[in-house]
């Protein structure tokens, strides 16, 4: 459970705790895992002079257009890598750095924006990489971990990140230093399909933007009553209020009014108190949470109800 500062509510789920391994993050591992160990297995069957593993590459890598392409490549290729390293580093980064952003978003939100990331890092690397270098097949979870890590350092830029467990750098200049890197990198003849990664990048801030996130924080924003600009432009998801009525608006009594304030006095401490406890997750992860700020967490998501 979350909650904005406009006082809408919004419901990932922490599935009773917090967990190193929530349920996406952990799908993710074992099918990436899975589909590079398949092909290893797939290595060593051939049908006649065609290799098997041969055809599984031709057939879910990332292919350029008029190469062998197909439109189911823009999604199966995230789940294959090139090397043990490159899967290793690949899944590593995906659980250091998305294990919190699914825990306070909700496992279904994380596993669209993951998504969303690596097919806007395949289109990239598709359509924008041959104008500047010469494409090959492309495999690799890069584009939608860039789009991760990008996350991390939008929600939590205070954040400290150890490069190699030992020099502390803060999670937003950590990723501007990647991201310059990447940038600076385009065009390189390194093999690696650097226009997948900042697509990836690129799609996620864009998400984030249109869904109403701020600049470290979790939540949205609250911008417009809590509104994203989706649903802004569409007007879908909005509640409809006539206006009040002569004979109601003419209504004036006492009691009614001390209730009324009441309820807002109770209602305003209480968004206080949840807004405390989510700059704590800001800052600090949802672990560092006490027990008595969990039940609270819980108690308003149980409101949704």
């Amino acid at each position: 459970m979350s909650y904005n500062r406009s006082g809408n509510f919004y419901r990932p789920s922490f599935f009773g705790g917090f967990q190193f391994f929530p349920p996406v993050i952990k799908a993710l591992l074992i099918s990436n895992a899975a589909v590079f160990l398949g092909t290893l297995f797939l290595g060593s069957f051939r049908l006649g002079d065609f290799y098997l593993e041969q055809f599984f590459f031709q057939s879910f890598a990332l292919w350029p257009l008029g190469s062998g392409f197909g439109f189911w490549q823009l999604f199966t290729y995230m789940f294959m890598h090139a090397s043990f390293t490159h899967i290793l580093f690949n899944m590593l980064a995906l659980w250091m750095f998305g294990m919190e952003l699914e825990h306070v978003w909700g496992s279904r939100k994380f596993l669209i924006y993951y998504m969303l990331c690596g097919f806007g890092g395949g289109l990239a690397n598709l359509l924008v990489a041959p104008m500047f270098t010469s494409v090959g097949p492309t495999v690799g979870a890069s584009g939608a971990v860039y789009g991760i890590l990008l996350a991390f350092g939008m929600m939590f830029p205070e954040r400290p990140i150890y490069i190699y467990f030992l020099l502390p750098i803060k999670a937003k200049y950590f990723v501007v230093m990647y991201m310059a890197f990447e940038i600076f990198s385009v065009g390189s003849m390194d093999g690696v399909a650097h226009f997948a990664h900042l697509g990836g990048a690129l799609v996620g801030f864009l998400y984030l933007l249109a869904d109403g996130y701020q600049f470290g924080s979790p939540y949205h924003s609250g911008t417009n009553s809590g509104e994203n600009v989706f649903t802004r432009m569409t007007g879908f998801g909005r509640q409809q209020q006539s206006p009040p009525t002569e004979y109601y608006s003419n209504v004036s009594d006492a009691k009614i009014y001390d209730i009324t304030e009441h309820r807002r006095s109770e209602e305003a401490k209480a968004q206080a108190q949840i807004d405390e406890i989510l700059d704590k997750i800001s800052k600090n992860g949802y672990q560092s949470l006490s027990d008595e700020e969990k039940k609270i967490l819980f108690e308003a998501s149980k409101k949704l109800n």
